[in-house]
């Protein structure tokens, strides 16, 4: 199985990214870039379709910069759609201007009009990426953001020989927004993808695609940083490589205590960075991803791999595959959460909060409304709290910070206004699902326990749930209805994972506890696409301080217009 020259877009092609950026200067530095929204004609499956890129790119390029640094992105749309991009998982301190939700901190870039994205990088170092944060546009927008450490500041683990991005995601034969308007038309969920891809290639187990495989050459002996991230639209990922061990080290841009696995679980929005040793009988062996899914719901089950090549190995040396956890494997998928804990140290410590000022326990549920154009006259759509979120016309921020009255409500339930046994038999009825752009409202500074309870409204099923302007602790997670006097004494509240994803499993519940000391409208939502197209999404207005830097920054003046 012969890999064309298409090889060469491996670890070289990441190290000419980081030498040059290693050869910055130490003190704090403004790294500017131009992303330019284009289309262009891109052939996967013997299939050749236009899609919208960044500088023409599949997937995008990554953004370099240091902790501490201020970044300035230029983005100039010439697509034919509204464009808005998320720097998912930066935190984004009193600058929700550079969030990047549509119609949540910004309305979007129309075409022909430019946005520049300008921010600080502070208090975090890591593996973290940006995509279009509109319709379903990030299914071919976006890219990897690669924060190194402070100059000085060591990785607290051995430190690798090199680095290099892996970056999984899904792929469509047809136009992903006419395929999503199609299902919409129909009260139907859209069909799912027909390939999933690493470093935007399907891998040689797919039709057409011998030359659209990623491929990595390693040196016998030596040490590998794996930056992994999940780009998926809808489908949470085993990834492995055969015949070698993983060593997590790091999660959404945060350390972790080592754990060695033989595959990792990763959620669309997470991050998980990874040593690997070139230890093994030099061959050629593949990574691979496929879905994980413990509900009945079906999946693009399909593997893509990449190639793990040892050095001087020829093309002719067919790869071995790894052994992946079986799709339905909940075990696997609890287990593996359940070891991932913060590092906790001296220079990274687990900031905890112990006393919780805010409870919230916020249900998970689907329902169906009625589609009298439809084809079973219904269409599902996902709530929070029984509410399914109305998207504004104008950015939630904008109303906020200006005052603008009657675009949303902050009267959106701290618990659910009808208690029910949450797991239990399968209920199909809507329990009163309401319609609404209703926010919470969280004082400023104050300390939030928040509880995801899945339930078997139409069916369970897992959700990642991404947090915009913060990262949390999982502080607890289990299997069937929370319950709120044993649960808690369970809690993990010494080392608990610090992420900005996290996945509530299958008929189970999720708790997160986090400061709100960041003001300003943030966006909580499952990053499923699909999930959050139904409504299950909400935000947080977290109210201004009374100190000087406690308040929302003003506007910049190139704000896209509504």
């Amino acid at each position: 199985m012969a890999i064309n020259g298409d090889f060469v877009s491996k670890t070289t092609l990441f190290l000419v990214g980081l030498i040059a950026f290693i050869s910055f200067p130490a003190e704090a530095a403004v790294r500017k870039y131009q992303f330019d929204i284009q289309v262009k004609n891109v052939s996967r499956l013997c299939h050749a379709k236009p899609i919208v890129t960044v500088n023409g790119r599949f997937p995008g390029p990554t953004i370099y910069a240091r902790e501490g640094d201020r970044v300035i992105v230029n983005v100039t749309n010439h697509a034919k759609y509204n464009m808005s991009i998320h720097w998912h998982g930066l935190k984004q301190y009193r600058n929700g201007w550079a969030d990047g939700p549509a119609y949540i901190t910004q309305c979007p870039i129309k075409t022909g009009n430019s946005y520049a994205y300008d921010f600080n990088v502070t208090g975090q170092r890591g593996t973290l990426w940006w995509h279009a944060h509109i319709l379903w546009l990030r299914a071919t927008v976006y890219g990897a953001i690669v924060i190194m450490p402070k100059q000085g500041m060591p990785y607290p683990f051995p430190k690798p020989n090199m680095e290099q991005l892996v970056v999984l995601g899904e792929w469509w034969h047809k136009d992903v927004e006419e395929i999503v308007k199609q299902g919409n038309n129909m009260g139907l969920p859209p069909n799912m993808s027909d390939a999933h891809t690493i470093n935007g290639k399907p891998g040689p187990l797919f039709p057409c695609s011998e030359k659209h495989t990623f491929a990595m050459e390693v040196e016998s002996g030596k040490t590998y940083l794996l930056r992994i991230i999940n780009a998926a639209l809808n489908d949470e990922l085993f990834f492995a490589i055969s015949c070698h061990n993983m060593t997590v080290v790091e999660v959404d841009a945060v350390y972790t205590k080592p754990i060695v696995t033989q595959a990792i679980l990763i959620a669309p929005g997470q991050t998980t960075n990874v040593l690997i040793q070139a230890n093994q009988s030099p061959g050629r062996y593949f990574m691979a991803a496929r879905p994980f899914m413990d509900a009945p719901i079906p999946v693009d089950n399909k593997t893509a791999t990449g190639i793990f090549q040892y050095k001087g190995i020829p093309n002719t040396v067919l790869p071995t595959l790894p052994q992946l956890p079986a799709s339905n494997d909940t075990d696997f998928a609890l287990s593996y959460n359940k070891k991932l804990k913060s590092l906790n140290s001296a220079n990274f410590p687990a900031n905890v909060p112990l006393k919780v000022d805010r409870k919230l326990f916020y249900t998970v549920g689907f329902g169906k409304d009625s589609c009298p154009t439809c084809v079973n006259g219904t269409r599902i759509l996902a709530s929070l709290n029984n509410i399914s979120f109305v998207m504004p016309k104008i950015g939630l921020l904008q109303a906020h910070y200006f005052n603008i009255s009657g675009v949303f409500r902050t009267d959106f339930p701290d618990k659910p206004p009808k208690p029910f046994n949450y797991t239990g038999a399968p209920l199909t009825a809507n329990l009163g699902t309401a319609h609404g752009t209703r926010l919470s409202k969280i004082a400023f500074n104050s300390t939030v326990e928040l509880v995801l309870q899945d339930t078997n409204l139409l069916t369970v099923e897992s959700h990642p749930f991404h947090l915009h302007g913060y990262n949390f602790f999982v502080v607890g997670t289990g299997i069937g209805n929370f319950d709120p006097v044993k649960d808690p004494a369970k809690y993990n509240l010494v080392d608990p994972v610090e992420r900005n994803t996290v996945g509530v499993p299958t008929g189970g519940w999720t708790a997160i506890r986090f400061r709100a000391d960041n003001p300003g409208v943030w966006f909580m939502h499952c990053h499923l696409e699909l999930h959050t197209g139904w409504g299950l999404k909400m935000a947080f207005v977290v109210e201004d301080g009374k100190g000087a830097d406690q308040s929302i920054l003003p506007p910049p003046k190139d704000l896209p217009p509504c």
